[in-house]
């Protein structure tokens, strides 16, 4: 027998109050969706020209084991990256566990004791303060004698130029070796930074002090854009395999792409020195990474749909949402500010419910390592953690924001954000 859509919706609470109030907005947003999937085209066209670039065969598809030298595959999927990103090199690895490993190998990989990183974009991603050791942490910068200098962007979100100067003209001997871009908001309620606007700082920077590296922290933001930082003078790109580029399919690794120093550079950290690249098997996940990367920027236009609907959803019910419905995207984060923990948690227990995989589990706020306070997860994910899948997460402190993003495709994503509503109308916390 045939059902009709409201009533497949129906199945899984949503209401026709709900599906009414979300009808009108649909309709307004086929124009963005539009647009959004000419970038796929776009970028989808670049990733084919990669593969068929650097000749990759079936051959390349299979796994090393040991040592993994002479790991064909592994080499060619890193030249795959490498000309995407339009680099030198690139180090595209399963022994990276996730995005905080991958920025703390090219931190620790690129700078030396007595020098100095400079963050130009204020106040970096949490995990990233025991990294850099803004808070006490075993094994960070900080024990190694490398010294933090912050700078933060200006109210309006753009960088503060005059201040860019001023700690780069203050380092008379040199110390300063490199500078890091955080693109995506993290757990703040500022504006994601655009390629265009990187691209202008790393030329300030490389104006100032040529001798400085620029790296940028690229997380949610690949294939949002038809360029990434690297084509705008970045000398170092890093980012996961489990969010955009690893197209849901990746079940782990992170990628470095840049100059061929700074590769190599955070490959003797990766593995030895003396070794660096040339050992490092790939194991089984050869295919997935390389399936991931091809399927990367039609997953990641799913996404940014969802974030889209999310944003107008939110917009029209009251609260207070970045970016806007209208905004131009630069990653597939949607941050939506509720001021009280109630509407934090409705949200993510909307989308663990929501989910193909343990959508019977309730997500709670519990604490996190690497954050300073109580934090609510919600990924019913087939890769565990895995962002680029449907979650929302955030930290139960004020301003009490979550953070959504991801969606493998977007009915799923659609499903997720009609579900949070719904548990917002049921929970009497918006009125429709």
């Amino acid at each position: 027998m045939e059902h009709s859509l409201s009533e497949q919706y129906a199945a899984f609470g949503i209401s026709a109050k709900v599906l009414d109030f979300a009808a009108p907005i649909l309709r307004e947003l086929r124009g963005r969706f539009d647009a959004i999937d000419e970038t796929a085209d776009y970028c989808q066209l670049r990733v084919i020209r990669a593969m068929q670039e650097n000749h990759v065969g079936e051959a390349h598809l299979k796994g090393t084991t040991g040592y993994g030298y002479d790991d064909i595959g592994r080499d060619a999927l890193e030249k795959v990256y490498a000309s995407y990103f339009g680099t030198e090199d690139a180090l595209v690895r399963p022994q990276i566990t996730c995005g905080t490993h991958a920025l703390a190998l090219a931190l620790m990989g690129n700078l030396r004791p007595g020098e100095i990183l400079v963050s130009a974009a204020g106040k970096p991603y949490d995990t990233l303060e025991e990294v850099i050791g803004i808070r006490p942490s075993r094994g960070s910068l900080a024990e190694y004698g490398i010294q933090y200098r912050q700078v933060d962007l200006l109210p309006d979100g753009n960088f503060d130029f005059e201040g860019i100067r001023k700690v780069l003209q203050e380092d008379t001997d040199h110390r300063i070796r490199l500078v890091t871009i955080q693109r995506s908001k993290g757990y703040q309620t500022r504006r994601t930074l655009s390629v265009s606007q990187i691209g202008e700082a790393v030329s300030f920077i490389k104006n100032i002090r040529p001798d400085v590296r620029c790296m940028t922290d690229n997380c949610y933001g690949e294939f949002v854009e038809r360029i990434e930082p690297s084509h705008v003078g970045a000398d170092m790109v890093v980012g996961s395999l489990i969010k955009n580029p690893g197209g849901g399919l990746a079940p782990v690794g992170g990628y470095i792409a840049g100059t061929r120093e700074c590769v190599e550079n955070a490959a003797v950290r990766l593995t030895s020195p003396g070794l660096g690249k040339e050992v490092g098997p790939s194991l089984d996940v050869l295919p997935s990474m390389y399936q991931g990367f091809f399927l990367g920027p039609t997953v990641t236009a799913s996404a940014l749909k969802g974030a889209v609907f999310a944003a107008s959803l939110y917009e029209r019910l009251g609260f207070s949402v970045l970016p806007d419905g209208q905004e131009s995207r630069h990653d597939i984060i949607q941050s939506i500010t509720f001021g009280n923990p109630e509407g934090v948690i409705a949200f993510c227990q909307g989308i663990q419910a929501s989910s193909p995989v343990d959508s019977f589990v309730d997500a709670f706020p519990a604490p996190m390592p690497g954050y300073d306070s109580d934090v609510i997860m919600a990924a019913g994910a087939f890769v565990s953690g895995s962002s680029i899948e449907l979650s929302a997460d955030g930290p139960i402190k004020p301003p009490y924001a979550v953070y959504f993003q991801g969606g493998l495709t977007w009915p799923h994503a659609k499903l997720g954000i009609l579900r949070t509503v719904q548990n917002f109308v049921d929970r009497g916390l918006v009125s429709i």
